[in-house]
């Protein structure tokens, strides 16, 4: 049985994009190829414990075995040695990805804390999406009385568009929760002339 969000996609989302982007191949329909979830320890005093907190924490959420990502090279003014975990990363294709944005767009998200949405702009300028996750208890997987300390992660969303714009048309056809922008209202003449 096929994840409920890769079949909105290809009964929905594929012909809404088609219309939209004016495509007459249907290659060319820009789709999430990956997505690559990354968790950094950064500097604590017990970094391998601090590591296999993070495995454990990101294999609950992702439903994937992570793995454990190490310094290239020696740093000293970071106390870094050549080989040191530094954190985790697990990079999500398939069934198990589909499920995982699922649980994040619709779950995860509208659970923080006076959440108005994601930023539109965190595009690399290819059609991929970057997501910063400052705290893990988020996620319906983890049991708030087991976090040993609090993690905080990327999610990065590649997708097959060419450019920013069709990659949010993508997302936010899927169902991501972008933030809209409003122009402010001191930068309008009638914003001017009330503060005057």
């Amino acid at each position: 049985m096929e994840p409920a969000l890769k079949v909105f996609y290809k009964e929905k989302v594929v012909a809404h994009l088609k219309q939209k982007l004016g495509v007459t191949n249907p290659h060319q329909i820009p789709q999430i190829e990956k997505v690559v979830v990354n968790c950094s320890v950064g500097k604590q005093a017990d970094r391998k414990q601090a590591v296999e907190d993070a495995m454990n924490d990101v294999q609950l959420i992702t439903g994937q075995k992570a793995v454990v990502t190490k310094s290239k090279k020696a740093i000293s003014n970071f106390k870094l040695r050549e080989g040191e975990p530094l954190g985790v990363k697990v990079t999500l294709r398939g069934r198990i990805m589909w499920e995982f944005l699922e649980r994040l767009m619709k779950m995860a998200l509208p659970v923080v804390r006076d959440f108005r949405g994601v930023s539109p702009k965190a595009f690399d300028g290819k059609g991929n999406y970057t997501l910063g996750i400052t705290d893990q208890s988020i996620f319906p997987e983890i049991e708030i009385d087991k976090i040993k300390r609090q993690l905080g992660f990327d999610v990065c969303i590649v997708t097959s568009a060419t450019t920013d714009d069709a990659g949010r048309d993508l997302l936010r056809a899927l169902g991501m929760p972008f933030r809209d922008h409003k122009p402010a209202a001191a930068a309008t003449p009638q914003g001017d002339a009330a503060a005057a």
